[in-house]
């Protein structure tokens, strides 16, 4: 027997050498069995988690105020004590490339797990597939009524497993868009009418998106729509570890009574039950080996390991294992990819973490008028420039102005300004000079803001005073 893990060759063969190949497969409903173990355990406390964090976040207060609020009017962007602007973007790219190398090295290390534990469209589908088993029954008991022509029990179990998808989608969105507008505010107003188009439109969106997702696409997501799916393998290496049947375990299949020696009639530990398969949400068999469908959920494990219990046989025969070992090689959990992986992920939040630590929170611009200098009535060569400042904290700070550069600037404006939080605040100021202490026809000059309250929050830009020409 090979020590290559099979591969499955999903691609529909012809009927004859001369016929075409159909790449488009119509889609058939996948009936899963309800089943218990330790992953779907895992999966379950990993959902629950995520769905408290999801649906409660939006709930919590800070300061009198959403803790997590997206307010897109205001271009402010608050995330419990801190309040991120549109300058702050930077931040928000470097978030999701970290996210991206968290994902590169989960993959290398234990494949597709992210899929089958913690991505939103698993999380969602295996909700939906529980109410179905709630209102429909198992497995079975939903294959036959499909069968059954409509009738009033029929009816009735159907239009409760939709009215749970439908008030779980718009659960789901109600929370999404409570996020960009408070929700504590949002529902009475959606209930009373008075809430913007805009939220009824995005509320029905997101409902109609999670019913449809979860509810119908459901695996046609996951093998057709997702990126992941198609670049996954690339980052699979021998060493990764990988939902994988034992072929050399398992081989020869067959039924046979649980005190038969089966051994002696030339069987493997797969009886051939199909459990595998009838518990997989994509509906596809491990025992083929590697393929795109697989989202490494673990639920063939966990119902494998209950049918070797019943026979008494060791557990194992499907498990996270990788090809090294199915092979009986040593498997390499150091590697040069992963250990490269975890170092960058490593510095880049060490980075980012220090980059929100100590980004500023102010902001100065300076806007310097068109006309390029003028003589006040003392002779002095003037400036006129206009100081924006943006206060990014979450209170109100008095600002003292001062201008380095030059000996003997005049500064002509407030030298404290109190800035509200939140606000940007615009306000001229001029500077004049003697003529005789300009070095030259332009010349450099540095404005600096500094907050009465915390010394700590200041800002340094850059500008030119522009006067005649020096000979």
């Amino acid at each position: 027997m090979s020590d290559q893990i099979p591969v499955r060759n999903i691609t529909p063969p012809a009927a004859t050498g001369n016929a075409s190949v159909d790449l488009y497969a119509s889609q058939e409903k996948i009936y899963t069995r309800a089943f218990t173990g330790l992953f779907r355990n895992l999966r379950v406390s990993g959902g629950a988690f995520l769905f408290l964090l999801y649906f409660g976040t939006a709930w919590l207060s800070w300061n009198d105020r959403q803790a997590v609020w997206w307010d897109l009017p205001e271009r402010k962007f608050y995330i419990f004590g801190a309040t991120f602007w549109p300058q702050d973007f930077a931040l928000l790219s470097w978030l999701l490339i970290i996210c991206a190398f968290g994902l590169f090295f989960i993959t290398v290390f234990a494949g597709r797990v992210w899929c089958g534990y913690t991505c939103p469209q698993s999380v969602w589908t295996w909700v939906f597939m529980w109410c179905e088993k709630v209102t429909e029954g198992d497995r079975n008991q939903r294959m036959k009524l499909d069968k059954q022509p409509m009738s009033g029990e029929k009816f009735a179990r159907k239009a409760a497993k939709h009215s749970l998808w439908i008030l779980i989608g718009l659960v789901t969105g109600l929370t999404f868009v409570g996020y960009f507008s408070p929700i504590r505010d949002l529902i009475p107003s959606l209930l009373s009418g008075e809430a913007d188009g805009w939220a009824y439109f995005w509320v029905g969106f997101f409902t109609l998106a999670t019913y449809g997702n979860a509810g119908w696409l459901r695996e046609q997501v996951c093998i057709y729509m997702c990126p992941y799916a198609r670049f996954q393998s690339v980052m699979f290496d021998k060493d990764t570890l990988i939902v994988s049947y034992d072929p050399r375990r398992g081989e020869s299949r067959g039924p046979r009574k649980k005190t038969a020696d089966y051994k002696a009639d030339g069987l493997g530990d797969c009886i051939d039950c199909t459990m595998c398969v009838q518990v997989c949400p994509t509906g596809i068999d491990i025992r083929d080996g590697l393929q795109i469908e697989c989202i490494g959920c673990a639920a063939c494990i966990d119902a494998c390991d209950s049918i070797m219990e019943k026979m008494n046989y060791p557990k194992g025969l499907i498990s996270y294992t990788t090809e090294h070992n199915l092979s009986g090689q040593k498997t390499h959990l150091l590697r040069p990819r992963l250990i490269g992986y975890a170092i960058a992920l490593v510095a880049m939040m060490g980075l980012f973490a220090w980059a929100v630590g100590h980004r500023s929170l102010v902001e100065l611009d300076i806007l310097k008028d068109r006309v390029l200098f003028r003589e006040n009535e003392q002779g002095f060569i003037e400036n006129v420039y206009t100081l924006k400042l943006m206060n990014k904290a979450q209170r109100d700070l008095t600002f003292r102005v001062s201008v380095e550069g030059l000996d003997g600037l005049v500064y002509g404006g407030k030298s404290e300004l109190k800035v509200a939080e939140g606000e940007v605040l615009s306000v001229p100021v001029e500077l004049s000079i003697p003529p005789e202490k300009l070095p030259s026809s332009a010349n450099e000059i540095l404005f600096k803001v500094q907050a009465v309250e915390d010394p700590s929050i200041h800002s340094d830009t850059d500008s030119r005073f522009i006067g005649p020409s020096v000979r």
